[in-house]
């Protein structure tokens, strides 16, 4: 199955709504924002800056193309420029996730977060992971968190999908009124398949399958755009109410 991430640049699998960051710390900030990891960046020399982010911009295009081993290569030769860059970090442990060691990505996407503890894109990751090993209540508190940060036009279409992936939070929780009252907050009028979703997601849980079949079939044909769908269908695979267009053995949520 696909699994919605951001990273540093920041890059998903599926991606969904994406959010791009300067590759290397931000140099634009003023001096008393910087971080120490910010400070140490700025005090290398301007070659050996360029050189970190030429290697880290193509890490990101690699990762793209879904050429992982690549992306491996390129992180390393960053890596030895410097290693405390959050992006780096972050795009590491989406690398990570793609060979479904999400031990290993979450560590990296953590050391991220100390580097740049109020970045969106780490912390969605972070909740990503929590919601796919199923630890439901930790990514609720994660994307409730990141929803409120994400800026409304901007990201619109990726607060959506956190807002939708709240909402099967609260479903796994036993939270299903106030799933229901989530349900409502968008109407078909809304630029995304938010609407389409959340009352797929109700069906289900309701094991109404064929009326959940109907809302995604709606949804589909309002938005026929392939890439505007995948997140939202990798995201019902994740929860366990679709089976993988890929063929995952993927057991059905309760």
């Amino acid at each position: 199955m696909k699994i919605s991430l951001l990273s540093a640049v920041f890059v998903g699998s599926c991606l969904l709504a994406v959010a791009q960051d300067s590759p290397g710390p931000d140099a634009e900030k003023k001096p008393q924002q910087l971080t120490l990891n910010q400070k140490a960046f700025l005090n290398l020399p301007e070659e050996r800056r360029n050189e970190f982010t030429k290697h880290l911009e193509e890490a990101d295009r690699l990762f793209r193309d879904k050429r992982v081993f690549e992306t491996i290569d390129e992180l390393e030769k960053a890596n030895v420029i410097f290693q405390d860059s959050a992006e780096l970090l972050n795009l590491r442990g989406s690398c990570s996730v793609e060979f479904r060691d999400f031990d290993k990505a979450m560590d990296a996407f953590r050391l991220a977060e100390k580097l740049s503890p109020d970045e969106p894109s780490i912390q969605f990751n972070i909740g990503e992971i929590l919601f796919v090993t199923k630890k439901w209540q930790p990514a609720l508190d994660v994307f409730e968190k990141v929803v409120k940060s994400l800026p409304a036009k901007e990201q619109m279409a990726l607060s959506r999908l956190v807002e939708f992936k709240i909402l099967l939070c609260k479903i796994k929780l036993g939270k299903t009124e106030e799933a229901e009252v989530l349900a409502e907050k968008y109407d078909f009028l809304d630029d995304s398949p938010y609407y389409y979703y959340a009352h797929a997601a109700l069906c289900y849980k309701k094991e109404d399958m064929t009326k959940a079949e109907e809302w995604l079939a709606m949804g589909g044909r309002v938005f026929e755009d392939p890439n505007v769908i995948s997140p939202w269908q990798d995201t019902l695979v994740e929860f366990g109410y679709i089976k993988s267009f890929y063929g995952d053995d993927v057991t059905a949520a309760q």
